[in-house]
């Protein structure tokens, strides 16, 4: 089958499954998932969704989250918003789709599991500070494939110059390299104003005040301002305060006079602050904020790398890891690479580990096994909600022993920092195999990589030994070793015959 074939059957096949196009209200993607705002949860068929075959889970949050992987979501999602077109241009009734048999007992224990621990986790993470959380990474998530571009052109582009290699192109590839993250800034105005209900192109108008060369010969605090001072953090918090300038401007300036008078005052007033103190503000935030890492991992070095790669999903788990978006961004932004998300990489890695182990500890149960080698290519990727939300997090004990491999590959890759070789990853978003291409340092590019791939070694090999050895009790043992038989799906579309399911339920 074509590419374009088949992800234009996957998002007919998901779309009968979300209600139909009248029940879409929404539609937006990040780098692995498909996130739809829907009217009506109960029109959604979970179980059938997690059968199609490109559908390596779901996750349900603030918004209905598809998991589909790196690539493939970039593709089906123009698809899907196609059919939505279609299905409300000629106004048809939400499809109705005969979800498949599940395939055992055990693989729909699992995603009930899965489900509830969902369900649970989803209410306690409505609080305002994670709704906050939420807003802040819907700002800065949009930026995530310019700044994966840009980094991996910023890496080849130091290969080159290292290798003395295309002299005469390497200043061009700088050029794309940094030309988005020179205007970085813009972008979060852009986006925070949009986010906090402001107009978008305000927030981008006054954030570039930030990155403006003029502002070079402007003082404030007793010292000369600097282009970029103060960075994405100096950017959201100027647009942050245009929005309520413009607010306030909406609520008072006369109808006649707003055209004019709000977009000027909204400029004029915010930009006054930013200049005389939220850029010099800002700036001390950044450069403590990189200074802080650098002392953390120079000094706490295994410790805290341990620390970091063992929390980490614990941290996804509660939402919170979306605090870090714009401290990756800042350090990104201050010296051209995050020094913790390579750190932070490890806790797939030790997923990994888990999910191999659990295969192996289970050799009568054909149903998870299929899971996990359906989910398995891609953790090795980076996109770990499969495993978790599938097999480690409702077995309850393998999610805990891969948190302890994301631990020891995480204090592998600190105590390397501790030594001096310094390992980054010049965008964020990909993790796994997929940060490969992205990675960075103070050291040659043979001497980072070997680094990261060490601690993806080390995450894997602790990953599987501590859930081999202690991750399953007897009792866990006797409920999931079992045999399973696997039970057959219906080609209801076509009246074909029966055939045992080609892709096992991630139990997402």
């Amino acid at each position: 089958m074509a590419t374009e074939d088949k992800n234009s059957a996957t998002a007919a096949a998901i779309l009968p499954l979300v209600g139909g196009a009248a029940n879409v209200g929404s539609i937006a993607h990040c780098m692995t998932r498909l996130r739809l705002g829907l009217h009506d949860r109960s029109l959604v068929d979970d179980e059938a969704l997690k059968a199609v075959p490109a559908v390596m889970g779901v996750v349900e949050d603030d918004t209905y989250q598809i998991v589909l992987g790196p690539g493939t979501v970039a593709r089906v999602t123009p698809e899907f918003e196609r059919l939505i077109e279609e299905g409300r241009a000629a106004a048809t009734a939400p499809g109705e789709a005969t979800p498949p048999a599940p395939a055992s007992a055990s693989a729909d224990e699992l995603a009930a599991q899965g489900a509830a621990m969902k369900a649970a986790r989803k209410s306690k993470n409505a609080t305002p500070f994670k709704l906050f959380l939420r807003r802040i990474a819907n700002i800065f998530v949009p930026l995530i494939p310019a700044l994966i571009g840009c980094g991996i052109i910023a890496g080849l582009n130091g290969l080159l110059v290292n290798l003395g290699w295309l002299t005469s192109a390497t200043p061009a590839l700088a050029a794309m390299a940094s030309g988005f993250m020179a205007l970085i800034a813009v972008f979060v105005g852009y986006n925070t104003a949009k986010e906090f209900g402001g107009t978008p192109i305000l927030g981008g108008a006054v954030a570039a005040i930030i990155v403006f060369p003029g502002v070079a010969n402007i003082e404030a605090f007793g010292q000369k301002l600097a282009p970029g001072q103060g960075g994405v953090l100096g950017a959201l918090g100027a647009a942050v305060l245009a929005v309520y300038v413009e607010k306030w401007c909406r609520r008072w300036v006369p109808e006649a006079l707003d055209v004019l008078v709000t977009p000027t005052l909204t400029v004029l007033l915010s930009g006054l602050v930013t200049i005389f103190g939220l850029m010099y503000v800002a700036g001390e935030i950044s450069t403590a904020i990189g200074t802080f890492a650098d002392w953390l991992l120079s000094n706490g070095g295994a410790g805290a790398g341990f620390v970091l790669g063992g929390l980490f999903l614990p941290l996804v788990m509660l939402g919170l890891h979306q605090a870090l978006i714009p401290i990756h961004t800042t350090l990104i932004e201050q010296q051209g690479y995050t020094v913790l998300l390579p750190i932070l990489a490890m806790a797939g890695a030790g997923q990994v580990g888990a999910a191999v182990a659990v295969y192996f500890r289970l050799p009568r149960n054909q149903s998870i096994r299929r899971t996990i080698r359906s989910a398995l290519p891609a953790g090795l990727l980076g996109v770990g909600e499969p495993l978790i939300y599938g097999v480690s997090l409702p077995l309850g004990r393998p999610f805990i022993t891969a948190c302890v491999g994301g631990a020891f590959g995480g204090g592998f890759v600190g105590l390397f920092n501790q030594l001096g070789d310094k390992v980054g990853s010049t965008a964020i978003g990909p993790s796994g195999w997929a940060l490969f291409p992205l990675l960075d340092g103070n050291q040659g590019l043979g001497t980072t990589v070997a680094i990261y791939a060490g601690g993806l070694l080390a995450g894997y090999l602790t990953g599987f030994l501590a859930t081999y050895f202690f991750g399953f009790s007897k009792d866990l043992l006797a409920e999931f070793d079992v045999a399973q038989e696997p039970a057959e799906s219906t080609v209801a579309a076509t009246g074909g015959p029966t055939s045992p399911p080609t892709k096992e339920p991630a139990g997402v």
